[in-house]
């Protein structure tokens, strides 16, 4: 009589094993829905409506809405767009940057490996040569010298359930800091492009001084030629032309001063871009662009348009998961194991079905007592997490008020050369009465020394207003984050 199958028997389940295959979704969820620790969510900020601006700064509402990411192009200099690119193509530190990134990258996939089976293979050949002496295993049994060989070719399966997700909050860390690397990669190209036109402005500011002084000097020769004119007509007094040639000497002194100060720059610019400062030379440009007007947005935007704070978010989101890791340590670690192969003392018995061996198991261990170890784990975690909080909350602080300072600096800086530019102009009329008083007689040259002072300074004065000012809209530029807009893309293409 044939038997029917026992209810809790071993036999195969109807249609193929489909129950079986059907309770796999299940499964998935209880175990995905088995994650220690907490999920991520980024902290609320306390952000303002709008920046705080005053005239004459007006905000700029171009069509397109953003600065592109060849943000310096906004200056219109050709010279500058050219070692922007040689900075950002050769620079050691766009290199040390792109490398940390690759690093993230392959921790990600270190981590995403935890997920999946390892499966190993080996194969052995042996020879060996039991002593006869060895250790008797029963005292009946009498012990012989033997030497054989063994041949093993054979496969394990190693898989961890991560039933508690330490697993997956790893790799959920190791995402977040490879979107942080990601921004940092893009802070270091920001940062670069932005030293390199701070000091390629610096450098073109000096160029404009020196241009100035030379001016300066031109003048200051004809009127020591004019004084030593009027000396040998005996129309003036010997002081005259002490004087006269005094402060042509002191203003040419100037220029040897600017000049050493734009070596250095040069040097700098040289560094940036990395190429050796001996065979690295600009040439001399006697003029600065207009600032540009910057769209800088709104307060909020700065969340997503600066790496660093971009970075600093990833960080803490980082910090989070490590919290789950730390906690899945309270839970029982469950390992599967599987292996076969064949084992045979001779070759050619290797294959055959006698030869077989295999295991299959599986391990589960829990600590019992660990003297407050993972405790302390999960306590260090949180802090750091805290510690992430900390520095996101101050990136965004630090990173509002360099805005907000390239805002108010713009606007004050605008007023101020409109200053400059009209104590240059009353200095120029200065000048031009005191050489008309001193022509006829009614002043003394030490006046028209002073007057051609007055308008040296208050040039220069000019100029480097300019100057501060372009630097002004290059840091306003690199302050709402340049070019940049978003992390997904940079992690893509890198």
């Amino acid at each position: 009589m044939r038997r029917s199958p026992s209810r809790h028997g071993a036999t195969t389940p109807r249609h193929g094993g489909r129950p079986i295959f059907r309770a796999w979704p299940a499964l998935a969820f209880v175990v995905s829905a088995c994650t220690a620790g907490p999920d991520y969510k980024r902290p609320p900020l306390d952000l303002p409506a709008s920046w705080r601006t005053e005239a004459p700064w007006r905000l700029a509402a171009p069509a397109d809405a953003a600065i592109k990411g060849e943000w310096w192009a906004l200056f219109g200099d050709p010279e500058l767009d050219r070692i922007e690119r040689a900075g950002l193509a050769h620079s050691p530190t766009i290199a040390i940057a792109g490398a940390r990134l690759e690093q993230a990258r392959q921790v990600v996939r270190i981590d995403a490996a935890a997920l999946y089976p390892q499966v190993a293979a080996g194969a052995g050949a042996d020879r060996a040569r039991i002593s006869a002496n060895r250790p008797l295993a029963a005292y009946n049994a009498v012990n012989t010298a033997t030497t054989q060989n063994e041949f093993t070719l054979g496969f394990s399966v190693r898989y961890e359930t991560d039933l508690f997700g330490r697993n997956r909050r790893q790799l959920e860390a190791g995402r977040a800091a490879l979107a942080g690397a990601a921004a940092d990669f893009e802070n270091a190209r920001l940062v670069l492009a932005a030293e390199v036109a701070a000091d390629y402005f610096t450098l073109r500011e000096l160029d404009l001084e020196i241009d100035i002084i030379r001016q300066s000097i031109g003048l200051q020769r004809r009127a020591l030629d004019l004084v030593v004119q009027r000396h040998d007509l005996g129309a003036a007094s010997g002081l005259d032309v002490a004087q006269q040639q005094a402060s042509l000497d002191a203003t040419t002194t100037q220029i040897e001063l600017l000049a050493n100060q734009r070596a250095q720059f040069e040097h700098a610019l040289a560094a940036l871009v990395g190429e050796g400062a001996p065979g690295f030379g600009l040439p001399v440009v006697a003029a600065l662009p207009t600032p540009p007007n910057v769209p800088i947005g709104v307060p909020s935007d700065l969340l997503e348009r600066r790496p660093d704070v971009a970075s600093a978010e990833r960080a803490m989101a980082a910090a989070n998961a490590q919290i789950g890791v730390a906690k899945a340590a309270f839970f029982p670690s469950v390992n599967l194991a599987a292996g076969g192969g064949w084992d045979s003392r001779t070759l050619g018995a290797l294959l055959n079905a006698p030869s077989v061996v295999w295991s299959l198991g599986v391990s589960a261990t829990q600590s019992l007592f660990d003297a407050g170890h993972n405790d302390a784990t999960v306590r260090f975690a949180t802090a750091g997490y805290a510690a992430a909080v900390g520095n996101y909350r101050q990136a965004v602080l630090g990173a509002m008020q360099e805005v907000q300072d390239g805002i108010s600096g713009l606007a004050i800086l605008g007023r101020a050369q409109d200053n400059a530019r009209a104590a240059v102009a009353s200095a120029e009329r200065t000048l031009s009465l005191a050489n008309e008083r001193y022509a006829g007689g009614l002043a003394t040259y030490l006046d028209v020394i002073n007057a051609q002072q007055a308008v040296l300074g208050n040039q220069r004065q000019a100029a480097q207003i300019a100057g501060q000012q372009i630097l002004a809209s290059v840091f306003l530029v690199k302050a709402v984050g340049g070019g940049w807009d978003g992390l997904a893309a940079t992690v893509a293409a890198h």
